[in-house]
């Protein structure tokens, strides 16, 4: 990947040609002004989304990155947005950023280099693709919501050679690389079986619709989802990733962070299991429509079996020599031999890379100087893959076959669950 223009140092060569065109000498100032920390260099960010972990997490991780600075943030609850602006403006120590309302303003911005996307799961790939036409790097979470999307999204960064990284922090936490690194280099023998515990999360009673307050644009809220009546949980955290319309529960939440670990140990994060069976209960009255409790039973075509299941965070690795593994996210290692994380591996014959930064370093880094992408548009699709045909294996009640290159079923009702009709206008955007 090759290293990407930051569009303010164009706008500053610009100038600087103007003045000498105009027979005005420019001043001589130190080089180090023209520096990562000077304004002029800094990589510019437009933050979309600014709840609970665009604001506590994403945004506020990329204020102490000194070589960024926010410039606009863009959310459907005023509230929120101003909130926002004000903990940027105070870091920044100016009144310069901005609140947008609607993000397709902040799209067409051209002194936003790079935008930030942590809106509810059923507007990522389409608010991706409408940044990466923009001409904007992007830093997106996850996950995608259908397999279709996905298709799309890695489409759309090959089409424009964008820039794009997932936000997933898994790969830079210390205790899930050093359980990958252990089971990659043979350290508990054939690997046999995985199993991963994601949380059970909560049962939401149905409600009453209720008028929409006058803080939220609940329209661009639902943006290209189908029309619901606005009721008191719907647009809260917990709530919407309930609602199989937005999000796919726990299994697609948590499932990213823990069955990426899975992936990376078994040498599968550029694929996906092969066949994938299994059961989940949706709460009966209740404004849950993605199951509450299940369990999926997946094989891998290399014979490693995986099974994922509603209970607390957890992964363990078993294989031929021992295991390893651990309990609630980073939570203590565990293994059948501690001595199995003592073990030092020669960085030429490693198999697996060194424990990249985290998600909002390397995302600037690979602006900056064309790095790859911890998460890239590619394993964000492969690893919603999996969750995504558990998630249909559910709704159909059956065990299906599944083939990581066609990325299609052996079966036409579970081919026709792979896409979902966006609402207009969001229907196309490729």
């Amino acid at each position: 990947m090759k290293p990407y223009p930051i569009s303010t140092d164009a706008s500053r060569r610009s100038f600087i040609k103007s003045m000498l065109a105009a027979g005005v000498a420019p001043m001589v100032v130190s080089p180090r002004l023209f520096g990562q920390q000077s304004h002029s260099n800094k990589i510019t960010l437009g933050c979309i989304g600014v709840g609970t972990h665009g604001f506590g997490y994403n945004l506020k991780s990329f204020l102490q990155e000194d070589d960024c600075r926010v410039v606009a943030v863009c959310d459907v609850s005023k509230e929120r947005a101003e909130a926002a602006r004000k903990v940027v403006n105070e870091h920044n120590g100016d009144e310069a950023c901005s609140v947008i309302a609607d993000f397709r303003e902040l799209l067409a911005r051209p002194d936003i280099d790079a935008v930030v996307i942590s809106t509810p799961d059923h507007w990522h790939v389409t608010m991706a693709i409408l940044a990466i036409q923009a001409g904007k790097k992007v830093f997106c979470e996850k996950p995608t919501l259908t397999i279709a999307e996905g298709q799309e999204l890695v489409a759309a960064v090959e089409r424009y050679d964008a820039v794009f990284a997932t936000g997933l922090e898994d790969r830079a936490v210390t205790h899930y690389h050093k359980m990958a690194e252990a089971v990659r280099n043979g350290a508990i023998g054939e690997l046999k079986h995985i199993s991963v515990g994601l949380p059970i999360k909560p049962i939401f009673p149905k409600e009453d619709p209720v008028p929409v307050p006058d803080d939220l644009d609940y329209e661009m809220w639902l943006g290209p989802a189908p029309y619901q009546d606005y009721t008191p949980s719907i647009t809260t955290a917990q709530g919407w990733r309930q609602i199989r319309d937005f999000s796919g529960g726990s299994l697609t939440d948590w499932g990213a962070h823990l069955i990426d670990t899975a992936q990376v140990g078994n040498f599968a994060e550029d694929s996906a299991p092969v066949s994938v069976s299994g059961w989940g209960e949706i709460p009966p009255n209740a404004m849950n429509t993605v199951p509450q409790t299940y369990e999926l039973n997946y094989t891998y075509a290399n014979g490693v079996t995986m099974q994922v299941k509603s209970d607390k965070p957890s992964i363990r690795f078993e294989g031929s020599k021992g295991w390893v593994g651990n309990a609630g996210w980073k939570g203590q290692l565990e293994a059948s031999d501690l001595t199995i994380y003592r073990r030092k591996y020669d960085p030429g014959t490693n198999k697996i890379w060194a424990m990249p930064p985290s998600e909002h370093r390397n995302f600037l880094d690979i602006i900056r100087n064309g790095k790859q992408a911890t998460y890239s548009a590619e394993g964000l699709h492969q690893l919603s893959n999996v969750m995504h045909i558990g998630a249909i294996a559910m709704e159909l009640d059956r065990p299906l076959s599944w083939d990581p290159k066609t990325e299609s079923f052996d079966n036409a009702d579970a081919n026709a669950l792979r896409s979902r009709k966006r609402r207009d206008p969001w229907a196309r955007v490729m």
